[in-house]
């Protein structure tokens, strides 16, 4: 940010959480500057910059689409003042992300990710987390450019600028263009969107003239959502397990009774950590072995030295891969991680605050990052020094 000043620039877009090349769960945990963090920082340091962050409403599960849209308001709660969407086709969920938008307190303009799509770049991108590819639109894209390449191409353009005259029928303020690289291509791509416009007359006509793009004499019908997924937003009907609602409960009744700051045992207990003893040399080691040894099997705790289990529904953020603790990233696919070894901890949040009426905890909550230096010691003593009263934090 300081470079940036130092250059005169005043606009910054934040996008943070994919995947380092080479990470894998098993391995070392690696730590992300999470994207609402780095908001607030962005804020705090530059009150006056133009801030957007990332939302992907392509998701198709209810758990993972409402905790994208949770993450969106604490996007907007820590400053930001844009949204660009991810890459996406399916209509009903760039209508849906506007739907979202104008339900907020505060309405925020919306920029949609749009490419120029070719049967090269959708195999690619069947392979990015966080974007939907369907086999259907692969088959068409495949028989486009097995006519001519210059089909091909005359049907992606086409499309492109369709997509974009939508776009701005929905509402979106604008479009972050990808795929499209000299200015020939520019040039071509702004008379189709003109010829497009001039025949257009509504949002209803729009949708049916999309939907014809994509159909080919003896192709199959091209669907955006995956095969097994269809929630929209407004459907609910998940809810926390058995198991988890069990879980929940009982830690909850726990941190009330030792946390809480309030009975006599969490008095006495806040007494005792807020010695100095527990701050340095072989008592602290003590203590951090302690609390790792009693959490870790309960909620996978890394004793990351500044416990968030309250906030987090005591789903422990330290066991999302990233660490990620205010949401979760675009990267999730039908609720699985985007490493694909586990459900994504914030699908499983999200059931539980459903079933415990805490929804609005995932949403105006902001966690704030813990510094690397601070890991791998007790949050005990910590936890029971005296608040910070400063407003605002």
């Amino acid at each position: 940010m300081e470079s940036m000043k130092a250059r005169g620039l005043e606009q910054l877009l934040l996008l943070s959480g994919d995947r380092l090349p080479g990470h894998h769960p098993d391995q070392a945990p690696v730590r992300y500057l999470e994207s609402v963090p780095a908001l607030q920082i962005a804020r705090e340091h530059c009150p006056d910059w133009l801030l957007g962050a990332a939302l992907n409403p392509f998701k198709y599960r209810e758990e993972e689409g409402g905790a994208q849209y949770l993450k969106g308001q604490k996007k907007l709660l820590a400053g930001a003042d844009f949204f660009t969407l991810q890459l996406g086709f399916d209509t009903a969920k760039h209508i849906e992300a506007q739907t979202w938008m104008r339900a907020q307190v505060r309405m925020k303009p919306m920029l949609a990710c749009v490419m120029r799509l070719s049967d090269k770049r959708a195999a690619v991108l069947q392979t990015v987390p966080g974007i939907v590819i369907t086999e259907s639109m692969r088959e068409l894209l495949g028989r486009e450019q097995q006519v001519s390449q210059a089909y091909a191409s005359a049907r992606s353009l086409e499309r492109l600028a369709l997509q974009i005259v939508g776009l701005q029928l929905m509402g979106y303020a604008g479009v972050h263009v990808c795929g499209v690289h000299t200015l020939d291509e520019l040039l071509s791509l702004e008379q189709a969107i003109a010829e497009q416009r001039e025949s257009m007359s509504s949002l209803t006509d729009w949708i049916e003239r999309w939907h014809a793009s994509w159909q080919m004499l003896g192709a199959p019908e091209v669907c955006f959502v995956p095969a097994i997924g269809a929630w929209e937003m407004g459907q609910s009907n998940v809810a926390a397990t058995p198991r988890e609602r069990l879980r929940y409960a009982l830690l909850s009744t726990v941190h009330g009774q030792f946390f809480s700051r309030t009975g006599w045992l969490s008095r006495t207990l806040g007494w005792s950590m807020r010695r100095p003893i527990w701050k340095v040399g072989v008592a602290a080691d003590a203590l951090h072995a302690v609390e790792r040894t009693v959490k870790r099997p309960l909620v996978g705790c890394d004793t990351c030295g500044s416990c968030r289990l309250q906030e987090t529904l005591y789903v422990c953020p330290e066991t999302c891969p990233k660490g990620l603790a205010n949401g979760p990233c675009g990267g999730t696919q039908l609720n699985r991680c985007e490493f694909a070894d586990r459900e994504c901890v914030h699908s499983v949040k999200y059931r539980i605050a459903k079933s415990a009426n805490q929804l609005p905890v995932l949403a105006q909550t902001l966690i704030p990052c813990i510094e690397a230096g601070n890991r791998h010691r007790s949050s005990w003593p910590e936890w029971f020094e005296p608040k910070d009263s400063t407003p605002g934090r």
